[in-house]
């Protein structure tokens, strides 16, 4: 169990170019050098709380690189100082990737977003949705974990189609009374792949109507996306993505796993418990080599997850290389769910915000309590991290830990990094 005992910041004073983004004088890009600095001091807080142990963090804007800093350690137990090149669990910020794959073949003619998913993969037609039985108990209820509730089916009332898969309105082991049935009927085995497990999720019943609610499928849904994408292109998903994003991306160290190479670079993974920060093996969800878990399962690094949100802040180019066009861009960070995603959460904590294609989008910076711009858009992961592309400030922002906290951290990085913002 780690506890800091003095404060530790390890931050360039600098900034250092990010490959195909190279370096700037803030200053040359409208952002503060000096207001910058509060970056790393907002990082050095959460450490001494001990909230998390250190961050990668990056700013880009108007295609440089402004602010790219370590700060804290990698490993507490070692006291290895945070590294750049650290290799991090990306989780659910994967999906974004998902969607520009889809959306790639979409472009390329071969599918379209209104599509059936059975179209592609025959188990799905016909799904049924769960319904509670009378005096059954809420699969969300206390205590339902630990007693399945008593369920019938009724046919959909129509077909899940990727768009559906895409903004989280699918009803697929969205948390409800059907995903109960799902572990019962699809589990998911590590030592499976996406060809032989997703199959089996079309006889799952659905948690809700296709297309009436807004309930976050967390492995299940992205992961048929990434089926979708196998029988699309005749490629296996962790190939599809390193020919068609990571190699013309320069996304170097990106993939399902890190390699032998790169593992001394992974940062370790830690908990919160009541008196400080637990080291936590990798969960076996995401111990695999076999099942390309589209909905959590890429580990990468700050500078290769900068060239994916740049790209999308470019509107789909970068480097010479374009992989969307920018209306499909546009696709992609629109809002299209109507409410659903605001009234999603009974706290209030979404309002003005909407949800576009694998990704959050920012629709009134005012109601949602966001310093970000108006049609910003994108995505966190269960262990911290997290990024935003924001079109019209040219900027993106990034931040990487591994500790599951709240998201305070987010919305203080994103304070941090736009008070910088000077002209």
């Amino acid at each position: 169990m780690w506890t800091p005992a003095r404060p530790l910041l390890v931050a360039a004073a600098v900034a250092v170019g990010i490959a195909a983004v190279p370096a700037s004088r803030a200053e040359d890009v409208g952002l503060s050098t000096e207001r910058l600095q509060r970056i790393p001091q907002l990082v050095q807080r959460y450490i001494n709380d001990k909230q998390i142990t250190g961050a990668v963090t990056v700013v880009t804007r108007k295609g440089r690189t402004a602010h790219f800093e370590a700060t804290g350690l990698m490993d507490a137990e070692s006291k290895a100082p945070m590294r750049k090149d650290g290799v991090f669990r990306m989780a659910s910020m994967t999906k974004p990737v998902i969607g520009v794959a889809i959306l790639m073949l979409a472009e390329d003619g071969k599918l379209r977003l209104t599509d059936p998913v059975s179209r592609f993969i025959p188990e799905f037609k016909d799904p049924k949705v769960a319904m509670l039985k009378n005096g059954s108990a809420s699969a969300d209820a206390p205590g339902s974990r630990s007693e399945a509730p008593e369920i019938y089916t009724v046919p959909a009332a129509r077909a899940i189609t990727i768009r559906d898969l895409m903004t989280h309105t699918s009803g697929l082991e969205s948390g409800g009374a059907g995903s109960r049935e799902g572990e019962r009927i699809a589990p998911r085995k590590t030592s499976d792949n996406l060809a032989g497990y997703i199959p089996k999720l079309g006889a799952v019943p659905l948690d809700f109507q296709p297309g009436t609610m807004w309930r976050y499928s967390a492995l299940a849904g992205i992961e048929v996306l990434g089926r979708i994408v196998e029988v699309v292109s005749g490629q296996t998903l962790d190939v599809f993505l390193k020919q068609r994003i990571f190699d013309p991306l320069g996304m170097k160290d990106t993939g399902f796993g890190p390699t032998e190479v790169n593992q001394p670079r992974v940062v370790t993974l830690y908990r919160k418990v009541p008196t400080g920060l637990e080291r936590q093996e990798t969960p076996a969800w995401l111990a695999t080599k076999t099942l390309f878990s589209g909905g959590g399962g890429l580990w990468s690094t700050a500078e290769d997850y900068t060239q994916f949100a740049q790209m999308l802040v470019n509107g789909g180019e970068m480097n010479g290389k374009r992989l969307l066009g920018p209306r499909t861009v546009d696709l992609m960070a629109s809002n299209h769910v109507g409410q659903l995603f605001a009234e999603s959460n009974q706290t209030g904590t979404r309002r003005g915000m909407g949800f576009g294609l694998t990704v959050e989008v920012v629709l009134d910076p005012i109601a949602a309590n966001r310093r970000t711009s108006a049609g910003s858009f994108g995505w966190d992961g269960a262990f911290g991290t997290h990024f935003w592309a924001d079109r019209t400030e040219q900027l993106a922002g990034i931040i990487l830990i591994q500790q599951s906290t709240n998201a305070q951290l987010s919305r203080d990085f994103e304070n941090a990094v736009m008070q910088a913002v000077i002209d």
